[in-house]
């Protein structure tokens, strides 16, 4: 029999079927939040793309492990729950919160501080089994600081008031962004922060720029400051993270950490691999 795993971002979901140590069936399909889709949605995505990639190997699943963005409330987990439900019946499920899902990945058995730095951040204090203190996520228009959402919102704002340099601010525009295509896509079109942390696709053209380095570096900080720096003894557990954004920033991650006089632990892309390690222990 067979567990699936699904951890799922705003961005994406990664689906995977284990039995034992092995893969069975590997599949992405696009990420879900209670906050922005219903449980209608979340079904329709699954039936439609994620069934059919299981090549008949629902009825040997004996449980579904769902870790998620947006998970953070008994009504929220509800929503999803219900999706997962209308999907697959009865096969047992459990839904939790993605900062388990990370904490699980990143520490294991061991105590630290766990990090999300993707379209979207969170954070939490593990003990090695819970989550016993989390600094509350409330989203990219208060929060998400150092995620994708928090930088690109942040070179916007930077565009609009005229502070970007010349060079950027035509290789801007010239990439087709401007007031109303930006607008339209933050006030009008479903899932904003998403649009917001796609400015980083025009800014890896930039790696290199000083003026990108310290935005990303300033955002950054505002996650330390805000966040990291808020939990118990947090100068003397390792900082761990996980996301697109952490992993591909990962030196000035580092720089700011050490600035900060906090130390760096375990930097990741997904979470997958230590959750298959994690339910197979």
């Amino acid at each position: 029999m067979s567990i699936l795993i699904a951890d799922s971002g705003s961005t994406k979901t990664d689906w995977i079927l284990l039995n034992n140590n092995s893969i069975i069936v590997q599949f992405q399909t696009i990420g879900f939040n209670p906050y922005f889709q219903s449980s209608e949605d979340i079904a329709n995505e699954i039936k439609t793309k994620l069934l059919p990639a299981l090549n008949g190997e629902v009825q040997n699943i004996k449980k579904i492990s769902y870790y998620g963005a947006g998970c953070s409330t008994i009504e929220k987990v509800q929503v999803v729950q219900e999706g997962i439900t209308k999907s697959f019946g009865n096969i047992p499920s459990e839904v939790n919160h993605d900062l388990l899902a990370s904490a699980r990945a990143l520490c294991g058995n061991e105590k630290g501080i766990a990090c999300i730095l993707g379209t979207g951040s969170n954070s939490c204090l593990y003990d090695g089994v819970n989550v016993v203190e989390n600094v509350p996520s409330v989203g990219y228009l208060f929060g998400d600081h150092g995620s994708g959402a928090h930088i690109g919102k942040t070179f916007i704002q930077n565009y609009f008031d005229g502070l970007l340099p010349k060079h950027l601010k035509i290789a801007f525009e010239n990439a087709g962004y401007h007031r109303e295509v930006i607008l339209d896509n933050i006030y009008k079109k479903p899932m904003p922060s998403r649009y917001l942390a796609s400015m980083l696709t025009f800014l890896k053209e930039f790696n290199n720029d000083t003026y990108v380095c310290n935005l990303i570096k300033s955002c950054f900080a505002d996650f330390f400051d805000k966040q990291v720096s808020k939990y118990s003894n947090a100068q003397s557990l390792p900082v761990n993270s996980v996301g697109s954004i952490g992993f591909y920033y990962k030196h000035l991650f580092a720089e700011v950490a050490n600035e900060k006089g906090f130390k760096v632990g375990e930097i990741i892309k997904s979470p997958i691999e230590g959750l298959i390690k994690f339910h197979n222990q």
